[in-house]
């Protein structure tokens, strides 16, 4: 009705049309309609919300699902979907860069849930952080049923975008300030998320090189299996001005949806039926097509597990000259399942692989669907869900750095923490939540924190201001960043045994201005290293400490640790005990980085 009456007013133009589709855009120059005798006010939890409390980059994009936007089965494209995702995060990028930004790359998806005809689809996008020329947008997309009022989660998304300036040249993007404690803890979560991108394809190199066992060919009956050959498909698209951004550029969403086309296609010449995507793997895009370029898109099934399925898709552009060699735009794996009536998996055909390329397609499938299990296990999960010590094991490594240092990072976003005592330099904090009981303590130290950072990521030194270490040795030193070491600690109460941890030490210096340096502790599960009897195997969650410089001389440094379950009865037994001993500690880990500095002071001038 507001959009009729202001086409009737001559007064429409395209910003007020965009502030329609997209709510989240401010500033619009729109007049306001006043609510009309008996309409109700917009109910509380619905999309739209007061400007005053709305990030400046968040963008709010609500579609009704019709009958041009579905499948066979009346549910909404996969492919649709994945341009709405790739608007609304794009414009907020370019809220928060002011230029035209363009899709870089795009994190693992799951979908939970089909959307049906009639339903409405919002999506909320916003900006999580900015690095130099390119930010992390996170969109969050959920489905709305009109009749009933229900809402569901869909699926839950990071986009990486790079801001352009004139002739295509990279712009220094501003840095963005968190608010909430929410965009505190996605803002310093999301260079960790940097980081595990940086690395991904690292992760599978790995896995190949170091358990080829793990990726061997099935050896499982296969004289019913299907030649991969046959599932092979290949299309081309012309690419059009309505398939292109404001910048000339195929849409990044649009280019997933021609993938996601052609590899539900492969997907169905193996199972001979419709089948539903479940998944996208984490994929980049290595270079844009344009207006008139032909995108020449091939599909193949890599791999088919029991109840699920490896597709492989790639996109390739070139103009109108053959003779010039195509582009690599982008290569995408998609996992897609077949559902019975009761909407539980079928169980697949095997695939024959071809010698050669497909043969490794099929064992890199293999790898990555372990890799991508535990990527959604290790990191999907919610800090309660994951177990305390999860095995350790190359496929998982770069997750469960990324999850050691994300739960500290975490913590250290909350609010609410309480100034439990305050003791000279050192104060402590407690924080409860659920079922943990949060400490934090701090102080500041004459020392710069690139040293103290250096000093109290070395396990092996803890016993030398720490009385409850007996001694850490170093297991396993993964790379520069990440350490695993086994520490035999003192007795507890009422035990006559020492007590023993395989953790995980975890170190990141600051990815920009402002950031602490990190060192992150958890506990974890080495077969070289089991339970024995003559230890207590103890665990730890998430502890760790933060350094932030103050000045070049002057750093604070407080450590994290979150209680287990089990210890919050000693903990409401001996609160004036304990608070005095962690306090005794913290002076006494003081007094060792003042000294070491002193030693490295002595060293330098001699």
């Amino acid at each position: 009705r507001c959009l009729l009456k202001m086409v009737k007013g001559n007064i429409i133009v395209p910003e007020d049309i965009l502030s329609f589709c997209c709510n989240g855009l401010q500033g619009s120059t729109s007049p306001r309609r006043a609510r009309e005798p008996g309409e109700r006010e917009e109910a509380p939890g619905a999309m739209a919300s007061p400007s005053a409390a709305r990030n400046p980059t968040e963008v709010q994009m609500s579609q009704l699902v019709l009958p041009c936007h579905t499948n066979h089965r009346g549910e909404l494209s996969t492919g649709q979907l994945l341009k709405w995702i790739d608007t609304a995060a794009c414009l907020s990028a370019e809220r928060h860069a002011g230029c035209p930004c363009v899709t870089a790359s795009m994190d693992d998806i799951y979908f939970e849930h089909t959307i049906s005809v009639g339903q409405v689809v919002n999506i909320k996008a916003k900006v999580n952080r900015a690095f130099n020329s390119s930010m992390e947008v996170g969109i969050q997309v959920s489905y709305e049923d009109l009749c009933s009022g229900k809402h569901c989660s869909i699926c839950k998304a990071y986009a990486t975008f790079v801001a352009q300036g004139p002739l295509g040249s990279k712009v220094r993007l501003k840095p963005l300030t968190p608010q909430t404690e929410e965009e505190k803890i996605e803002y310093s979560i999301a260079a960790e998320r940097r980081r595990m991108r940086l690395v991904h394809k690292d992760t599978l190199k790995d896995l190949l090189t170091s358990s080829p066992q793990e990726t061997e060919l099935e050896t499982r009956d296969g004289s019913g299996a299907v030649p991969a050959e046959r599932t092979r498909v290949e299309s081309v698209e012309l690419v059009l001005p309505p398939h292109a951004n404001h910048q000339g550029n195929t849409f990044g969403g649009q280019i997933m949806a021609w993938m996601e086309n052609v590899a539900t296609i492969a997907a169905s010449r193996l199972c001979h039926a419709h089948p539903t995507l479940r998944a996208i793997e984490m994929f980049h895009f290595r270079g844009p097509s344009q207006v008139g370029d032909r995108l020449v898109l091939k599909a193949i099934v890599n791999n088919a597990f029991k109840n699920s399925m490896e597709v492989g898709v790639s996109a390739e552009a070139y103009g109108q000259e053959m003779s010039v060699s195509r582009r690599h735009i982008n290569s995408a794996f998609m996992t897609f399942v077949v559902l019975d009536q009761e909407g539980h998996p079928r169980t697949l055909p095997m695939v024959a692989p071809e010698p050669g390329d497909g043969e490794r397609r099929y064992r890199e499938a293999s790898a990555r669907k372990k890799i991508r299990l535990d990527r959604k296990y290790v990191v999907s999960c919610k800090q309660t869900e994951v177990p305390l010590s999860v095995p350790w094991d190359q496929s998982n490594k770069v997750y469960l750095s990324y999850n050691n240092v994300s739960a500290l990072k975490m913590l250290v976003a909350k609010a609410n923490w309480v100034l439990a005592r305050e003791k000279e330099k050192v104060r402590m904090y407690t924080l409860e939540e659920d079922k943990f009981l949060s400490f934090r303590i701090e102080m500041c130290v004459c020392i710069p924190a690139s040293r103290a950072f250096s000093l109290l990521s070395n396990l092996r030194r803890r016993h030398e201001w720490d009385s409850h270490y007996v001694s850490a040795e170093l297991v396993q030193k993964v790379d520069d960043d990440d350490m695993i070491y086994h520490v035999v600690s003192q007795k507890l109460r009422n035990e006559n045994k020492l007590q023993d941890f395989v953790i995980l030490a975890s170190r990141r210096k600051p990815c920009s201005k402002g950031d602490p340096y990190v060192v992150a502790f958890r506990s974890v599960t080495l077969p070289t290293h089991p339970a024995r009897a003559e230890f207590t195997r103890g665990e730890t969650l998430c502890s760790g400490f933060c350094i932030w410089p103050e000045s070049e001389e002057m750093s604070k440094v407080a450590y994290y640790n979150q209680a287990m379950p089990g210890y919050l009865t000693y903990v409401t037994t001996n609160v004036a005990g304990l608070s005095s001993d962690i306090c005794s500690t913290f002076e006494a880990c003081e007094k060792f980085l003042l000294k070491n500095k002193e030693d490295l002071i002595s060293r330098l001038q001699d």
